[in-house]
């Protein structure tokens, strides 16, 4: 089992280096230095027990606006990708359910990402390949928000993939690997 704050500190590694370092995402830098990301440990190896947390950090997030944004991590348990897909399945349906739709979004990343059409070995997959199986809770209102003072938001995952794919595969295995 890993160390909580070893696991939070790595995944900070991770977005900063990685994220923010790549421009994967153009917003994460801000949020970041505003330290408005919440960062969740859940070691637990029952499906249930995780989506009960995804759950309650929806609920952290209705309660808590300075918080924008939350990573859910996951270091013990969904290490199989299929066994992933399964949890961020139910965590749709969960947002769903709960009356969250179009308020907030999940975004998936996970050590063995791989992009449905894509070779195992393409480099676009590490746009998405994390330290840690993790769920990421965002805010739409805020994503919305940012999107309008974006130019051609649209391009940012055509621009990722164009950027991991010049990078090559040692290059992005090698930063998100420095990240542990």
């Amino acid at each position: 089992m890993e160390d909580e704050s070893g696991v939070i500190a790595q995944t900070k590694k991770w977005i900063m280096d990685v994220v923010v370092g790549c421009n994967f995402c153009p917003f994460a830098a801000r949020e970041m230095e505003k330290k408005t990301v919440r960062y969740k440990v859940e070691t637990s190896h029952d499906l249930s027990v995780c989506l009960q947390t995804f759950i309650d950090e929806c609920l952290v997030l209705n309660n808590d606006p300075a918080i924008e944004t939350i990573f859910i991590i996951f270091p013990n348990s969904f290490q199989q990708f299929d066994d992933y897909l399964n949890l961020v399945f139910y965590a749709e349906q969960l947002v769903k359910e709960n009356g969250y739709e179009g308020i907030y979004q999940v975004a998936s990343f996970h050590p063995l990402y791989k992009f449905s059409g894509v070779a195992d070995d393409d480099a676009a997959n590490y746009t998405n390949r994390s330290i840690y199986p993790m769920l990421h809770l965002l805010r739409e209102k805020s994503i919305e928000k940012a999107l309008l003072h974006y130019g051609n938001p649209e391009q940012i995952p055509e621009r990722n993939i164009r950027f991991a794919r010049e990078k090559g595969n040692t290059y992005m295995k090698m930063l998100r690997d420095s990240c542990m």
